[in-house]
């Protein structure tokens, strides 16, 4: 009889340890599944920043995305996760409640440590470091779309190394996990990371343009904007939607199975969800962005679809809470909030931002986090079961905000001062093609003969003579 109890224990404990294994085998094939979908958003940003951009600078702005990749990944594995997982204990880094730089989380994320190994009892760690891998190539996208047509290479991969593999992940620690200080002591809630992502890449972005300038001509003397038409406007639609076919792989790799707290899914506040839910916020969050972004632009096919994508990050914030409803109206106004910014950015402020980054990733990420505080206050977040308010939301978005768009000025100021951060006027005018790969492309006269600059009547004028115009005030100056 003991025997047959004992092989019984036994027996219900092998069943038990291959129940564990099999839901971490699950686990890690979920998020390998979110990695390879995330992969489109950077084909969609690829495809879409080039089609944006005059035939001229087709090549040198695809491979200027292919580099991010290059660049931000061994950043990001050589300090930006560490950096990730030493921040999420307290701020500041001192006092009762202080960073602890001798944590198991925080020795997990060194790259030489065990974890980072061919660990074969660890089904979960590496494929979540490479989400949040993911997540550092889009805010370097994000900053690369605004900056187009004149940043010279080395300068921007630098940016980029900078905002996806320090700046974006520690404001992630403070906000964007169960631990930070503004979740434990603020109730800071952004689910799907519409102020951590794409608030702080915007703000970011903005800090790095005022430094960079615009592009030669886009002004006139009396501060009017001329419009440079993107070269290929299906291929900027197309690359847009590749965007959003991979945000479902973005939202979904925001989640933690917590099986083993409570049946189902958490957001990354380990407070429950379901995947359904979000699923449904995403696509009428996209639904309401193109509904507010067509009759804002007034049917304007580029801001419809970004439109689009102001939409989703505006809702991102509170994807886990939000009623379908709720998730289109907000993506409505959201949209039609971020086309207004867009005009207003252009015209008053004077800012080239060459894809419209700022305003539908900044403004419509803070917008996001704003949403939350006044459509989802009380709503209990993180391990303290702190309500959300607008009063925490606000202290998120005040920290964020200076964040991102501080260390992007300050970055690009140094750049500038040592004339490392803008390519030459001759080399903007004829085409970053010609001076990087025209050798492999083709003739610099077949991609100028299909630029086409509008002035601020609308009336099509010959670029040459414009940009030439304008090139020799620069080099003036």
């Amino acid at each position: 009889m003991i025997d047959f109890v004992l092989a019984q224990g036994q027996r219900i404990r092998g069943i038990e340890e291959a129940q564990t294994l099999d839901s971490a085998i699950l686990g890690e094939q979920f998020y390998f599944w979110t990695v390879v979908v995330m992969w489109l958003i950077h084909v969609g940003f690829m495809t879409y920043e080039a089609g944006t951009v005059r035939r001229k600078n087709v090549m040198a702005t695809a491979m200027k995305n292919i580099l991010t990749i290059a660049v931000v990944t061994p950043t990001f594995y050589y300090f930006g996760w560490w950096i990730y997982n030493c921040n999420q204990n307290g701020f500041p880094p001192i006092g009762p409640n202080s960073t602890d730089f001798t944590s198991v989380a925080c020795q997990g994320g060194i790259p030489w440590s065990d974890i980072f190994a061919p660990n074969l009892t660890n089904n979960i760690n590496l494929v979540f470091f490479l989400a949040f891998l993911l997540f550092s190539w889009t805010t370097a996208s994000i900053m690369s779309g605004a900056t187009l047509e004149r940043i010279r290479l080395s300068a921007y991969l630098l940016l980029a190394a900078l905002l996806g593999s320090v700046v974006w992940i520690l404001d992630a620690a403070w906000g964007w996990s169960a631990g930070g200080w503004l979740t434990l002591r603020f109730g800071f809630h952004d689910s799907i990371a519409s102020g951590v992502v794409h608030g702080v890449a915007g703000a970011f972005a903005l800090g790095v343009v005022f430094n960079l300038g615009p592009r030669i001509g886009k002004y006139t003397a009396q501060g009017l904007v001329r419009q440079f038409r993107p070269h290929n406007l299906h291929m900027t639609i197309m690359g847009l939607m590749l965007i959003f076919t991979g945000f479902y792989g973005f939202y979904a790799a925001c989640l933690v199975i917590a099986s083993t707290a409570f049946p189902g899914w958490a957001n990354i506040y380990l407070s429950p969800t379901t995947l359904g839910s979000i699923a449904m916020v995403i696509t009428f969050g996209f639904a309401g962005g193109f509904t507010g972004g067509y009759f804002a632009a007034r049917g304007d096919p580029f801001w419809t679809v970004s439109g689009g994508l102001a939409g989703v990050i505006g809702v991102s914030a509170g994807a886990d809470v939000y009623a379908p409803t709720l998730a289109y109206l907000l993506a409505m106004a959201t949209a039609a909030l971020t086309v207004w910014a867009g005009a207003l950015i252009e015209r008053k402020m004077r800012v080239d931002d060459v894809v419209g980054a700022i305003a539908v990733h900044g403004v419509a990420g803070f917008l996001g986090v704003f949403w939350v505080g006044v459509f989802a206050a009380g709503y209990p977040t993180g391990l303290n079961n702190v309500d959300s308010s607008i009063g925490g939301q606000l202290m998120g978005i005040a920290t964020f905000l200076p964040l991102g768009f501080l260390t992007g000025w300050v970055a690009s100021f140094v750049l500038k001062k040592l004339n490392l951060l803008r390519v030459p006027p001759e080399v903007e005018l004829e085409g970053l093609d010609l001076a990087e790969y025209a050798p492999d492309v083709y003739l610099p006269e077949s991609a100028r003969a299909g630029e086409m600059v509008l002035e601020p009547d609308g009336r099509p004028v010959e670029s040459g003579g414009v940009l030439a115009g304008a090139a020799r005030e620069v080099v003036r100056r």
